[in-house]
């Protein structure tokens, strides 16, 4: 009977108690006040470094020099699991940040050029890379980058011990079925690791499983605070709470099984002192994945989570999108866009989505940087 409650109200309980459960943990056992900066090792008890606390945080550079944008939307018309948002999100976003900022280069990629009349090419597997190659090609320190993608998000087996999940996250070309899809590996090393210091790349990913699509090692909370390392045994006791009120909401057997072999081995090896497997991914990251760059990712939704493709005000949409337009739009006031900062805008898309939605947006850089400074590119 609770089974036909339906998987979107058992993933907002499941979700909201799992924050809960997360909160009281780590004000009961809260994280050592210490700044271990200078390792990608600290100790597991050290969930949030604050930005006041850490000495090596940096703030952005300024944009002085050109400003170049991709936005890919697909729909996937004719294939099993068409969407309908997806274009909309390109047009939408590209109308805002043309209107509202001077844009010198743009490139779109779409698979309806009668949606989207300035269609540049097709987005396939090829064309969405040549894209990215294209976006940070001769990049100068001052220039700003701009990347939309709406379509849908995978994931797939991890092969090589790099992720803490188990599995690569993964964007969803127009011809994947004949050419494959796109890693997150793959993702990082073209757009992540050539850029040059004081370029400023912000990317925006509306699509499922997102969470590190660019493989980046840092993430944000909605206070602006520093999340290096998780605080493992606090986060695993509460994903098991929480992995048991979904089940008990629907019903999925597969999943917390899944849910409860990962996280209890957690427990069992932090209990023995031993470094568990997403330790140990979490520090190949962090070692191999810091960029010179200033790259700044809002994410629909994390590593686990779907992002929804829906109607608002009779649109088709992706949420993720419309949440942050809406927001910057709300912020406006004439010609001018009101003072916003990064984690603002994180906070405000999440409260626009907050009931609706089952997805957590989220915000992640390739640096330790100090993001309560206003919202540019």
């Amino acid at each position: 009977m609770l089974g036909q409650l339906g998987k979107k109200y058992a993933g907002d309980v499941a979700n909201k108690v799992e924050e809960l459960t997360l909160k009281n943990l780590n004000q009961r056992y809260p994280q050592q006040d210490t700044d271990n900066s200078n390792s990608s090792t600290s100790s597991s008890n050290n969930k949030v470094l604050s930005n006041s606390g850490n000495k090596t945080t940096e703030k952005l550079h300024k944009i002085s020099g050109r400003r170049r944008a991709v936005f890919i939307g697909i729909n996937y018309i004719g294939q099993k699991n068409e969407l309908k948002g997806c274009i909309n999100d390109v047009i939408n976003i590209k109308n805002f940040f043309r209107s509202h900022y001077h844009i010198d280069d743009i490139m779109i990629l779409t698979d309806d050029k009668r949606a989207e009349p300035e269609t540049n090419y097709v987005p396939t597997r090829k064309n969405i890379l040549s894209a990215f190659r294209w976006l940070i090609k001769g990049a100068k320190s001052g220039d700003s980058l701009l990347l939309h993608y709406s379509g849908h998000g995978s994931k797939v087996k991890n092969l090589d011990g790099t992720e803490a999940s188990g599995y690569d996250q993964t964007l969803v070309p127009v011809d994947h079925q004949k050419s494959g899809q796109i890693i997150d590996d793959d993702v990082h090393d073209v757009l992540c690791r050539k850029l040059k210091k004081g370029v400023r790349l912000t990317a925006i990913f509306d699509c499922c499983h997102s969470e590190s699509i660019m493989d980046l090692p840092f993430t944000y909370n909605i206070n602006g605070n520093l999340e290096i390392i998780e605080n493992d045994k606090n986060q695993s006791i509460a994903t098991l709470v929480a992995a048991g009120t979904r089940f008990l909401l629907d019903g999925n057997k597969k999943e917390t099984k899944q849910i409860f072999k990962t996280e209890i081995t957690n427990l069992v090896q932090s209990a023995l002192g031993n470094e568990t497997k997403q330790d140990s991914a979490k520090a190949k990251v962090m070692e191999t994945n810091q960029t010179q760059a200033d790259v700044i990712m809002f994410s629909g939704c994390k590593d686990d989570q779907t992002s929804a493709d829906t109607k608002i005000n009779g649109m088709s949409s992706g949420a993720m999108s419309y949440a942050l337009i809406h927001t910057l739009k709300k912020h406006r006031k004439g010609k001018k866009q009101q003072i916003l900062t990064y984690t603002e805008l994180l906070r405000e898309m999440r409260r626009t989505l907050e009931g609706k939605y089952t997805q957590v947006p989220q915000l992640s850089a390739g640096r330790k940087l100090v993001l309560d400074q206003p919202f540019r590119v």
